[in-house]
């Protein structure tokens, strides 16, 4: 609405209708979708990759054949693309996922659909988890390992190992015993009513919860009605959770991930680092099983060869210092980097190996003085945390919205086949996100945004700083400027 010439120009609300559809839309008519740079090169990465073929013929055992009939599934390529788009994308529930791609039509292209055709519906997704055992999760993500190990992201010779938890999608509010299945509350007022308290408040249970000695919560005695796997763990900020440990083992001279595992959340770091290892050891065989095992060096040792042991050094925190475990990987031809706790006393080495045990701690401990070592040590924090950080943080998997050790490590597995494709497309194309592409256009175009204004702002005339600019070549570069960098600051 403008007020000119003493007369009061307006115009008429439009009002939301019910349209009929069209029947037929003709192919030219309709809309190719946006474009999404990183999705597109990532698309073109698989496809190159074989990624598709790949993962049909690692799913067919789980379906029916085609001249038996029934309704179509969705390829297993497009169930695993969703499940990569949770993690680019950070969302963490299958629901998020199916709405996220069924609302997007970039995300619509990568999956390989059209703008008019419906994406799956999370109960597929849920079906198809259920279908698919472990191992399939497992050979995905040994075919991205061997992905990188062609660009040279995987040399596999110093690891770096670490743990953190998730927490599991179960309440401490709906806790029970085990065997009896009684609630907390339940427990509460037998104990209230034994020392003389009739009929107790919920308010006065609080109290005597929160004043009672011997108050302990142990996984021995409760567990979860809805995720029976779930262990109450203590995380870092002292809060008391259901969870799962999660445990990674990274190369570090690529930071590129050679295996993840999930387990029970009270497993102590010094047990399940020697299996994790060993998964790493399996990963990285089978990455590099297309190689050719000839080799022209007859001077290489048995380490370089297919099926020879590959990781050679290891790097840890003090949380995996035992010394049952540093013996095993000394006589595995593993050099540990594990600093020690601070103990008291005169060790017994007779209950812990002899001295063998003792020559391989003593060992590590002169190496972990070493400069290398704290070089180690800070490069170890540097690459696990930042893979902490992608999964967990911005991948929205510190919460799992699936419940089952099974499938709580199915979706991780996927989210570290992820981690690894970001890797590797930052090494081909310098960025590893979504957001980092978006991050990186925005950066082109700020300067051209900036010169635009500056333009108008000094040539404009009088007329156009009223009424607009008389050229504008593409409106959408002034879209966020603000009144005065657009030159709108005079008096009108």
């Amino acid at each position: 609405m403008r007020i000119r010439d003493g007369y009061r120009r307006s115009m008429a609300m439009g009002r939301r209708k019910a349209k009929q559809r069209s029947l037929f839309v003709e192919a030219e008519r309709m809309p190719a979708g946006p474009r999404h740079r990183f999705y597109d090169a990532l698309n073109g990465l698989l496809g190159e990759a074989g990624f598709d073929e790949h993962v049909e013929d690692l799913c067919a055992f789980a379906y029916e054949a085609q001249s038996k009939g029934g309704r179509p599934s969705i390829p297993p390529g497009v169930y695993f693309r969703m499940l990569l788009i949770g993690y680019f994308e950070g969302i963490e529930s299958e629901r998020g996922i199916c709405w996220r791609c069924e609302d997007s039509l970039s995300l619509k292209r990568f999956l390989g659909y059209e703008a008019h055709e419906a994406t799956p519906d999370h109960s597929t997704l849920s079906r198809t988890r259920s279908r698919l055992p472990e191992r399939t999760y497992e050979e995905v993500f040994r075919f991205v390992m061997r992905i990188l190990n062609e660009e040279g992201l995987t040399q596999g010779r110093v690891a770096g190992v670490d743990a953190t938890y998730l927490r599991a999608d179960a309440s401490m509010k709906t806790i029970v015993r085990k065997g009896s299945g009684e609630g907390y509350k339940g427990y509460l007022r037998k104990l209230a009513k034994e020392v003389g308290i009739e009929q107790p408040s919920d308010e006065e249970l609080r109290r005597f919860d929160k004043k009672r000695k011997g108050k302990k919560t142990s996984n021995k005695e409760w567990e979860s009605p809805t995720d029976p796997d779930a262990e109450i763990v203590r995380l870092k900020d002292g809060r008391t959770r259901f969870g799962y440990k999660a445990e990674h083992v990274v190369d570090m001279e690529s930071g590129a991930l050679l295996s993840v595992d999930v387990m029970a959340a009270t497993t102590s770091d010094a047990e399940s680092m020697e299996h994790s290892l060993e998964l790493a050891e399996e990963n990285l065989k089978r990455a590099r099983a297309g190689e050719a095992d000839d080799s022209d060096d007859d001077d290489s040792d048995d380490d370089d060869l297919v099926g020879g042991r590959q990781i050679k050094e290891v790097v840890a925190d003090k949380g995996y210092h035992k010394a049952k475990t540093i013996r095993s990987l000394t006589d595995k031809r593993v050099r540990t980097y594990i600093p020690e706790r601070i103990q008291h006393g005169k060790r017994r080495w007779e209950r812990h190996g002899g001295r063998r045990t003792a020559q391989a701690v003593y060992a590590n401990r002169a190496r972990v003085k070493r400069a290398k070592s704290k070089a180690l040590q800070r490069r170890r924090g540097e690459l696990i945390e930042r893979s902490f950080a992608h999964m967990c943080e911005t991948g929205q998997h510190r919460r799992v919205r699936l419940r089952g050790e099974v499938n709580v490590r199915k979706r991780y597995l996927i989210h570290g086949a992820g981690f690894n494709l970001g890797l590797l497309m930052r090494s081909l194309f310098g960025v590893g996100t979504p957001r980092g592409a978006a991050s990186r256009l925005e950066a082109l175009l700020g300067p051209i945004r900036t010169l635009i204004a500056w333009v108008l702002s000094h040539t404009a005339s009088a007329h156009s700083v009223c009424h607009g600019p008389p050229w504008l070549p593409y409106p959408g570069l002034l879209a966020d400027l603000t009144p005065a960098e657009a030159g709108s600051s005079t008096g009108c």
